[in-house]
């Protein structure tokens, strides 16, 4: 039960105050701008558009800005303001094999038909502190840098050519839309697709870690990641064709695993996949993950009780802001509960304390 705070606005109106101070910080810093965080910040931005399923990068970037750099209430900013915009119409399925990319690796070829591309990475850093970063940097031009603009096919597409991988399920036409429709179990693949896209990349990367610990008996390899531009376009009825009109970046990950078969199918290959706005690399591969450990119980695979293969138990927690709002939550004032339990206990130390007493 809830207890409306009467005469509170002054102090709510003084917070906010306090809040726009504290998000300006010293005046005599120079105040970031949105177009810097968007530029220089783009990994944070990246994954606030990527759970805020929205893909803008001037609106992600304003929203760590208002929110002090916390990437959840970020997510919140844009989910709210998502829910403002006018629905025009439906895209076509983005066709990732003509990615421009500029990040291609496997772990499953080493020579990969159409080259491995490293790309912007910190996988092969040393993770020491540049204090070069500190000083103010000299204006020189950006560097060539050569991106792959030659479509890639994927590289799994190799292994299905040999029948080696699972075929895969082309999906319904009228699978329904999880930001308008409320998520319902048992859920098909693709809404838990779309819920895995929209979660939390923290809750997902600790899911995906216990499938290779041993819960879920995943052990994964990752066939293909690839970052690049992909193209939006959508079909317009009274014109007869599709238009483009979007390029936007993404991250998409096919992992591969091992299945014995069945009485039905021969051993062979499975997939896990995994895609997400901007270069979020880590967020991709454990979407992957999960995603093929959620496939279990359709592949006939012992469940054994893994975290990772509770459909229910994934997509009811892998959003963070509905986990954060539950959580907040209980910031709000509580006072009739917690004094009808604050009494409850006096009354039972009571009780007990008189039952003492009787039995000397």
């Amino acid at each position: 039960m809830y207890v409306a705070v009467k005469g509170g606005e002054r102090a709510i109106e003084n917070a906010h105050a306090w809040l726009d101070d504290a998000r300006r910080g010293d005046r005599d810093t120079p105040d970031l701008l949105v177009d810097q965080i968007r530029e220089q910040l783009s990994l944070a931005v990246d994954r606030v558009m990527a759970e805020g399923a929205l893909y803008d990068p001037d609106l992600a970037a304003l929203a760590l800005k208002q929110a002090r750099g916390d990437v959840i209430e970020a997510v919140f900013l844009i989910r709210a303001f998502r829910t403002t915009l006018p629905r025009f119409g439906t895209s076509q399925p983005i066709d990732t094999g003509a990615m421009q990319i500029i990040r291609r690796i496997s772990a499953t070829y080493k020579d990969a038909p159409g080259g491995q591309v490293l790309g912007p990475t910190f996988d092969y850093t040393h993770r020491l502190l540049d204090f070069g970063l500190t000083r103010m940097p000299n204006v020189l031009p950006a560097p060539e840098l050569n991106a792959s603009f030659a479509p890639a096919p994927h590289i799994l597409s190799h292994l299905d050519a040999e029948g080696l991988m699972q075929g895969e399920d082309a999906g319904e036409a009228d699978t329904p839309d999880l930001t308008r429709a409320p998520l319902e179990f048992p859920a098909a693949r693709p809404l838990r697709l779309q819920s895995l896209a929209r979660g939390d990349e923290g809750f997902l990367l600790s899911l995906a870690y216990s499938t290779q610990r041993g819960y879920g008996r995943n052990h994964a390899f990752v066939g293909e990641l690839r970052i690049g531009h992909v193209r939006v376009s959508a079909h317009l009825p009274e014109l007869g064709f599709d238009i483009e009109f979007a390029d936007i970046l993404i991250t998409e990950c096919e992992s591969v695993n091992q299945f014995q078969g069945s009485k039905t199918e021969p051993a062979q290959f499975t997939r896990g996949y995994g895609l997400a706005f901007g270069q979020s690399e880590r967020k991709a591969i454990s979407m992957a993950l999960v995603d093929r450990a959620l496939r279990a119980r359709e592949l006939g695979e012992d469940l054994g009780g893994a975290p990772a293969q509770d459909e229910e138990f994934v997509l009811s927690h892998c959003d963070n802001i509905q986990s954060s709002g539950f959580l907040e939550h209980i910031k709000l004032p509580h006072y009739v509960d917690f004094q009808a339990e604050l009494e409850l206990i006096r009354k039972l130390r009571r009780d007990a304390t008189a039952r003492q007493q009787a039995a000397e």
